[in-house]
């Protein structure tokens, strides 16, 4: 028997750490870990030992002879990562953990956000004895786009919250929820109270189509739709026309797929979910029977990985639908997909969408339909969206990449409902420089850079998409947080970082007066307790409070 890793794989790595035989791969120190869906077991070298299956925080690997028929494609896919790049004596090792001499004194950092960045960086740091962490977020709740972002039908995702529940509830950290940093304090004050301050606020804009009409009524950033159906309390209120029979979703990432399944889905299952109640309301009562995804290139460059692709396949009553001409790749598309040195993700992409084009409907389910090659040029309608123009594009070879050129060739698809999902976008945190071309802070491996003179700026650090751009999953922001404390620790020991003026008990003084109202670690575990205790009497995983007045009403219960 051998251990499988599945289609809930976070890439935490968390697996690799314990695994006695290195078969667990790739591991942070190889190339392909930048670019990897999931990790892969390799089945001739497990030992069936189970400490994967402890240590993964997502329940994401299984037994072979115990997978569901869904996840059985998992087999095949483990092993074909191995036929392709077999385990050797030249596999890396691991790094070993970063050390802090005993006579320094205490390093006291602060990080700005709560989401997964910022967790992996306060696990990190926190290992360490002679650190304090102070965490702060605008919101009354921790785990950023865990909690809001995360499709509510992936629970086995949102369990790494349990490995980010030790880092914020260390007796080493203290946290500042509710708190907004240059509102209730700013960065100055930051600096003035800790040796660093490390930025992992994310990237919660979206990026824009820029045609006409995307501003009509019916035309969201896909999103605020996301945030709207997790509850986010700044999203609650939206309202969605769901009235028509047809949504377009105009980009194929692993957001649009999440947006896709959401609008098709049986309300009853999303009812079992922490999805918010009144988007599983506002579900029951949806009239919508298609979702398009329009990407612009082919199904060898979409956006999506093999493991969202292939749940779409199990979506009971919904039926997945591709135009086999849609399939037919382009000569460059086809060498790269038979290149026995490419990674097998873009082969298994193409696979199984020309499955999916040999598919017939079957009457009375709903559909998603996967369109390629095509790019909106014009949203319509009078005051609000009925209809949304594509046009057919090309792939064309140009310097050794592809690029999608418009055809001239248009079709008008009618819909009320048009979502964009063509990638998130940081914003400018103030006082510190912002790459506008990128939508990051600029940086070198973690260190905020002044742009003029391309040198750090002494204690300001950054990990994340804030960082890096919204890339990877999950654990990605792992080994991304991991490389920023290396800096902050190397700074530290090198004695780069400016003495804090101010003592942690006046920084608690400091948040008290400005900002009564924030909520500590208890009054988070007050909210989480009521929010699952809720959940359970509905028979649902949990029900969330969505306005902030509710959740700072329940943190203050057993105060």
């Amino acid at each position: 028997m051998a251990y499988v890793i599945t289609q809930a794989c976070c890439n935490d790595v968390s697996c690799v750490e314990v695994c006695p035989v290195n078969c667990i791969h790739p591991t942070p120190d190889e190339a392909p870990f930048a670019t990897t869906e999931m990790l892969y077991i390799d089945p001739e070298t497990c030992i069936d030992c189970g400490a994967c299956v402890d240590e993964c925080p997502v329940d994401a690997i299984a037994a072979d002879n115990e997978l569901t028929p869904a996840q059985e494609p998992y087999l095949e896919i483990n092993a074909e990562y191995y036929r392709r790049y077999p385990i050797g004596p030249d596999w890396p090792e691991l790094r070993s953990r970063r050390k802090i001499p005993a006579d320094l004194g205490t390093l006291r950092v602060a990080i700005v956000g709560s989401g997964p960045s910022a967790c992996y960086a306060a696990q990190e740091l926190t290992t360490h004895s002679a650190v304090q962490v102070d965490i702060f977020d605008r919101l009354p709740t921790p785990f950023g786009l865990v909690r809001a972002g995360v499709a509510p039908d992936h629970q086995s995702t949102k369990g790494v919250t349990n490995v980010f529940r030790s880092a914020i509830g260390h007796k080493n950290t203290q946290c500042y929820f509710n708190v907004e940093v240059g509102t209730h304090i700013t960065h100055d004050e930051l600096l003035a109270h800790h040796h660093a301050v490390l930025y992992a606020v994310g990237a919660s804009s979206d990026r824009r189509l820029g045609v006409p009409g995307e501003d009509l009524a019916g035309s969201f950033a896909a999103t605020e739709f996301v945030a709207w159906y997790n509850g986010h309390p700044d999203y609650a209120d939206r309202t969605f026309d769901l009235s028509g029979e047809r949504a377009v979703i105009i980009g194929n990432g692993n957001v649009a797929l999440d947006v896709a399944r959401a609008l098709v889905m049986n309300p009853d299952e999303l009812a079992r979910t922490d999805m918010a109640e009144h988007a599983v309301e506002a579900l029951r009562n949806s009239a919508i029977q298609e979702v398009v995804v329009v990407g612009r290139r082919g199904p060898a460059q979409a956006a999506y990985t093999n493991p969202e692709l292939l749940a779409l396949g199990a979506l009971e009553g919904v039926d997945v639908m591709v135009d086999p001409a849609e399939v037919e790749l382009d000569p460059v598309s086809r060498a790269l997909v038979d290149d026995p040195e490419v990674e097998p993700r873009i082969a298994l992409k193409v696979r199984q969408v020309a499955d999916f084009a040999q598919q017939s409907p079957t009457p009375g389910n709903k559909r998603i339909v996967l369109r390629y090659l095509a790019s909106p040029i014009e949203i319509t309608g009078d005051d609000a969206v009925n209809s949304i123009t594509l046009e057919r594009n090309e792939l064309v070879e140009v310097d050794g990449r592809l690029e999608a050129r418009p055809t001239g060739e248009t079709e008008t698809l009618p819909t009320g409902l048009v979502l964009r999902s063509i990638g998130y976008r940081g914003t400018a945190v103030d006082g510190l420089p912002f790459d506008e071309r990128r939508g990051v802070l600029p940086n070198q491996l973690g260190r905020v850079v002044d742009p003029e003179t391309g040198e750090p700026m002494p204690g300001v650090y950054t990990a994340g998409w804030i960082k890096r751009g919204p890339t990877g999953v999950i654990g990605t922001n792992k080994q991304c947080s991991n490389e920023t404390v290396e800096q902050i620790l190397d700074d530290f020991i090198a004695g780069k970082l400016p003495e804090p003026v101010a003592d942690r008990e006046k920084l608690a003084t400091l948040v008290a007066e400005r900002r009564p109202e924030y909520v500590d670690y208890r009054g988070w575990q007050q909210i989480d307790k009521q929010e699952k205790a809720r959940g359970s009497a509905a028979g649902r995983s949990r029900l969330k409070f969505v306005s902030v007045e509710e959740m700072l009403a329940a943190s203050r219960t057993g105060a």
